[in-house]
């Protein structure tokens, strides 16, 4: 027994002596550790100075996305296990640098203006640490726009040469117009999640980041390479939901268009069918295609170009076959709610609600309950909310019931469907627009029945406002209307409910859903 006690006594010396003095770095299942890691937003630290580091080149500093800290980089990912970026910099012989912005608290995102005022400063003390070398930035998701912000808006351009986005939001993404949509506002108050980093990522407020943004005469001082994926993560993941509802605008990672992505002024490295939004950030998917250009911080002037700002200008254009809806759940009450599908197609359907003791089933058009899916906690644009799925080959004709059962007091859901349909609906709308002069119009399939739309417009604060805009027939399935009259400037959510009455007397409904900043 005092031999043993011998033994731990001496193993607790041990500690004591080398703790205080701090290890560089540790090794576990070949994961680089860096030291004094720190989650207070502002702290900033270095890794491991590599064995064959070589001076001439840049310092990487490493900026993470929505909801992100400094582990983003060498922690676990949501699906793809441990990320090994800081490990294939160290190998490569680069000195790494590791921020925590605002979000890495863990109290929600902040959005790019606020998290770029700090990633400035600490840009300015890392670069008199490394006696004014000019570094080079890897930005992975809303790290992008926040990376822009600090050296555009805020002057961080004269420390940085180069800057490589992954998979990042630069036109906004059409999930964050979901999130503050009509029926999702529920279930976002509910999880506080509604933060400012999920309002900045709206494509309305995006737009009006990149007239400020693109027009700047400090964007040419600095050079931009941008890379996208095109994979929806794995089966039933609220990537690959994610990736179904954003599929009507295009390729996309689960949780990013490949368009949003670029920038006019920056260099498109490649477009990956193997990345989704989570491992596009991984060192063995990515750094050595990047590297190269990390190799010098040298900057050739680009020019200036108004293409963005026209772009945002432009009606965006989409087309799918939606159905969403939300609101509150009441303890221990079935709420149902009825999807009515034509014909028989394919698709995707989710709910998400704030609990995860929620009972969940969805009903075949000939009685049969079908349970969901254990709920899976989405980490992406409804981060905390409980996901359930239903792993259906197809979707029979006739009415679908959607039916919930709240265990706890409070308690939200958001029910999002996909369809594949023959026949989709449209919507055309700029991303930033003027009150009462900004045409939208929406575009029906050409079938039996008559159509209505319920349009809910609301304002940053999700209120209401009171209009009367009644998209008018222009052909037999084109209808078009101009924006309400607003108070003030802003972004605005939209919320069309598209009704079609069959004429067995059924209604089917679709749902569009955009933000527009309205000048």
């Amino acid at each position: 027994m005092n031999k043993m006690m011998r033994k731990i006594s001496a193993i607790f010396l041990c500690l004591l002596v080398f703790i205080p003095y701090g290890i560089s770095s540790e090794v576990s299942a070949g994961k680089l550790i860096p030291p004094r890691e720190s989650f207070t937003p502002g702290d900033w630290f270095l890794g491991d100075r590599p064995p064959n580091y070589n001076s001439s080149k840049p310092p990487i500093v490493f900026v993470q996305g929505k909801n992100g800290n400094s582990t983003s980089w060498y922690g676990e990912t949501s699906y793809h296990g441990v990320n090994d970026m800081y490990t294939k910099a160290y190998d490569a012989g680069y000195q790494t640098v590791f921020v925590q912005l605002y979000d890495a608290a863990g109290n929600g995102s902040e959005n790019q203006y606020t998290n770029g005022r700090l990633l400035a400063s600490m840009l300015r003390e890392i670069s008199r640490h490394f006696n004014g070398q000019k570094v080079n930035i890897i930005a992975h998701s809303k790290g992008g726009p926040d990376t822009q912000a600090a050296l555009i808006h805020y002057g961080a351009h004269q420390y940085v040469g180069r800057v490589v986005t992954l998979g990042s939001p630069h036109h906004g993404s059409e999930l964050a117009d979901l999130a503050y949509s009509w029926y999702a506002g529920w279930l976002g108050e509910l999880l506080g999640q509604n933060d400012a980093g999920t309002y900045s990522l709206q494509v309305g407020e995006m737009a009006k980041f990149r007239s400020a943004t693109d027009s700047h005469t400090n964007r040419s001082k600095n050079k931009y390479y941008t890379i996208a994926g095109t994979n929806r993560g794995p089966a039933f993941s609220a990537l690959a939901l994610g990736g179904a509802y954003l599929g009507s605008y295009g390729a996309n990672d689960g949780l990013v268009n490949v368009t949003s992505t670029k920038l006019p002024y920056s260099t498109h490295l490649f477009t990956d069918s193997t990345l989704d939004h989570d491992n596009i950030r991984l060192g063995s998917k990515v750094f050595s295609r990047i590297e190269p250009y990390l190799r010098t911080s040298s900057v050739a002037q680009t020019s200036s170009s108004a293409d963005s700002l026209k772009q945002t200008e432009t009606a965006i254009q989409s087309s799918s076959s939606r159905y969403i809806h939300g609101g509150s759940l009441s303890q221990g009450q079935f709420i149902k709610q009825e999807m009515y599908l034509p014909e028989k197609t394919t698709g995707t359907l989710a709910v998400y609600t704030a609990s995860p003791s929620t009972v969940v089933e969805l009903v075949s058009p000939d009685g049969i309950i079908i349970p969901a899916s254990k709920p899976d906690v989405d980490q992406t644009i409804f981060s905390g909310a409980n996901l359930y799925t239903f792993d259906l080959p197809a979707f029979a004709p006739g009415t679908w019931t959607v039916q919930m059962k709240a265990t706890d007091t409070n308690d939200a859901y958001m029910l999002a469907s996909t369809f594949n349909d023959e026949d989709t609906y449209g919507l055309e709308m700029a991303g930033k627009g003027k009150a009462a002069q900004t045409d939208f119009t929406i575009r029906t399939p050409k079938q039996a029945g008559t159509t209505s739309f319920s349009i809910k417009f609301i304002d940053s604060d999700g209120n209401q406002l009171n209009h009367n805009t009644q998209p008018k027939p222009v052909s037999g399935s084109t209808y078009t209307a101009k924006l309400p009259k607003v108070s003030k400037p802003g972004v605005y959510n939209m919320t069309v409910d598209i009704k079609t009455k069959h004429p067995n007397g059924k209604e089917s409904i679709r749902t569009l859903v955009r933000s527009i900043y309205i000048d």
